[in-house]
């Protein structure tokens, strides 16, 4: 593993936002997310591009590649519109797939809206030259990204669908990233006992 910064790509994939039509509201809900979720050093590297299978693909490639980021995640076009190109270009930027992760995305979705079937989110790995990323589908919309890294929580805030960034530490521990710690107020990471660092809080 090189230096301890975590680096994250935020791809917002959009036609209009990329156009200019209107404001892009994923990379701007991502980057305060992070900030607020990670008690660790990190970075984000962001890119609004429009819904092209081709550019996508591109686009993550670059991120994991030439940034060397340790994560990516893409928000927009996971549905089943003919724009919506986002699963198949992130599979073909793939060196291997982690389908729990869209399994459980749409798992935390339904308990909000019957609609959640209809997405095709996906998260993969890419490994290349010793580096390796997660890659990770996320909706379109601000609520339901917030929604789905930090799962459904009861009145009292007890977590009772856990949200999937739960795995995400331990994911980029088992690949070789940076240590990354969690706002627990936000979303605890999960990890096995003997993979647990004591706080640097």
């Amino acid at each position: 593993m090189m230096g301890t910064l975590l680096k994250i790509g935020i791809v917002s994939i959009s036609d209009r936002a990329s156009a200019g039509v209107y404001a892009d509201a994923g990379v701007p809900a991502l980057t305060e997310w992070f900030g607020a979720a990670l008690k660790s050093p990190s970075e984000c590297v962001a890119r609004l591009i429009a819904d092209d299978a081709s550019v996508i693909t591109q686009t993550l490639i670059d991120l994991v590649d030439r940034e060397r980021c340790h994560l990516v995640v893409t928000t927009g076009g996971t549905g089943p519109a003919r724009r919506d190109v986002t699963p198949e270009a992130t599979l073909a930027a793939a060196t291997r797939e982690m389908p729990g992760f869209g399994e459980q995305m749409r798992q935390i979705s339904l308990a909000f809206v019957p609609t959640a079937i209809l997405s095709r989110q996906v998260a993969v790995l890419r490994e290349i030259d010793g580096h390796a990323a997660l890659i990770i589908n996320l909706p379109g919309q601000p609520k339901a990204i917030k929604e789905t890294l930090e799962g459904l929580k009861d009145q009292d805030g007890r977590v009772k669908v856990p949200g999937i960034f739960a795995a995400v530490p331990y994911c980029l521990d088992l690949i070789g990233a940076p240590y990354c710690e969690t706002d627990h107020a936000i979303v605890a990471a999960f990890r096995p006992k003997n993979a647990t660092r004591p706080s640097t809080s």
